[in-house]
């Protein structure tokens, strides 16, 4: 693709690589075909494709970008689909986060909405404010069908009973079943050890019992994704920065062998630090260092070796790959070896390479499509007679779970249950209870 940026563009460093990614596309048109909005929609604007010639007009003519263009950037779920898809090596998660940022600075959104996107970033980033929201929200969820679909969709996240916190929510060590074969950081968050301990409980005990020492380091939380996918640069920034002083502090302790992500889309940010932060001289190979040590649970399950499972589950499981997973990480092996070695028979999703329209925020700020996408996904799940649906990022659960769906849990929570950790409580009770 031809671009005509000007030279003092050019020198900008975003500007420069949105350049190079635009000049790698060559309108094949491939990413059409996996791309959900345009699936839904059918209107080339709603495409990869689409999309690159408005960021690239948008870019190159500086200034408030259209309305049109916003609005269909806007409706892009950062699946990442069309990287996996694109045969050209088209950096599609760069240049849509480059045109989020600008749109951000340069496009005046209407009031309310500017107070909702402002709303999400500082709420769903912090983890008590996260806590006080769901516990407001179930007051209000006797009105939910009268609230309109935005808020309907925020007030929908609140569970019925709020779980009591998991051992992530406060900087811990915990020791390693001997031998100690490694120490590795846990990524704690924000979203999911509110919504779901469970999950981290599991990943400790699980990591334990393979010989690792798991910290839970001071001062790390939120990973920026959910405000750096709303085009907040400088909180994305802000929280980048904090969580690698608090795992350098670690790595001068004792040492870490690696920094363990079990939601998928906070690892795709994750292992992005370098790129996101490469044009600040003191921050740049700090970045760098702590995104190649980052890695996804599975990943560093695969690489220890699975002990052999203890209890035959006899479950039948649906794998969900979330796309942050399979797309931003292109991890697609590890996740479905483990579960098979540990005795559970896995079925493939129809599909599975479609977004279940959860993205992020995407399911509040575009309920409508994120709607489309979850009615698509759980009626191919439906098709699978599962037991349970596997799946290793938040978002993605507590988009999809409910409306007579299998139960859904972190593929980590199943590994300890075969390893001899407890049956996940989102399972229910054992037949043989």
């Amino acid at each position: 693709m031809q671009t005509h940026f000007t030279d003092a563009q050019l020198a900008d460093a975003d500007y420069a690589d949105s350049n190079q990614v635009l000049r790698n596309c060559v309108h094949c048109g491939f990413c059409t075909a996996t791309c959900p909005t345009y699936l839904l929609l059918g209107d080339e604007l709603d495409s990869p494709r689409g999309r690159i010639y408005l960021i690239k007009d948008m870019l190159e003519k500086g200034g408030p970008p259209a309305p049109s263009t916003v609005k269909h950037v806007d409706r892009c779920l950062s699946c990442l689909s069309c990287m996996t898809t694109c045969p050209s090596g088209v950096n599609y998660m760069h240049l849509v986060d480059h045109a989020r940022a600008y749109i951000e600075e340069h496009h005046h959104r209407p009031l309310p909405e500017r107070a909702l996107r402002a709303l999400l970033a500082t709420v769903l980033s912090r983890r008590p404010l996260f806590r006080l929201s769901l516990k407001m929200a179930r007051l209000t969820r006797p009105l939910a069908r009268f609230l309109p679909g935005r808020l309907k969709a925020m007030v929908a996240m609140a569970p019925e009973v709020l779980p009591k916190p998991g051992v992530s929510e406060t900087p811990a060590v915990f020791p390693a079943q001997e031998p100690r074969r490694a120490r590795m950081a846990l990524l704690s968050g924000c979203v999911q050890p509110v919504l779901r301990p469970a999950i981290d409980d599991a990943v400790v005990r699980l990591l334990t019992r393979h010989g690792v020492e798991v910290v839970v380091a001071r001062g790390a939380g939120c990973c920026g994704a959910l405000a750096h996918h709303l085009g907040k640069a400088q909180a994305l920034n802000h929280f980048a920065k904090a969580n690698i002083v608090a795992w350098e502090r670690e790595l001068q302790n004792d040492g870490l062998d690696a920094i363990v992500v079990t939601a998928s889309g906070c690892g795709t940010v994750l292992k992005d630090y370098g790129f996101l932060l490469r044009e600040e001289p003191e921050w740049a190979a700090r970045a760098e260092a702590i995104a190649a040590l980052s890695k996804d649970v599975t990943e560093v399950l695969a690489e220890l070796g699975l002990q052999p499972a203890v209890v035959v589950t006899g479950q039948t499981v649906a794998y969900h790959s979330a796309c942050s997973m399979q797309h931003g990480q292109t991890i697609t092996v590890q996740p479905r070896a483990l579960l098979a070695q540990a005795g559970f028979k896995v079925r493939e999703i129809p599909e599975g390479h479609i977004c279940c329209g959860s993205a992020g925020t995407y399911s509040i700020l575009q309920p409508e499509l994120s709607g489309q996408l979850r009615a698509r996904k759980l009626a191919n799940i439906a098709g699978l007679d599962a037991e349970v649906v596997a799946t290793g990022n938040i978002g993605c659960m507590t988009h999809l779970e409910g409306d007579g769906s299998p139960p859904f849990v972190h593929t980590a929570e199943l590994l300890d249950w075969a390893t001899g950790g407890p049956r996940p409580a989102g399972l229910g009770p054992s037949r043989d209870a």
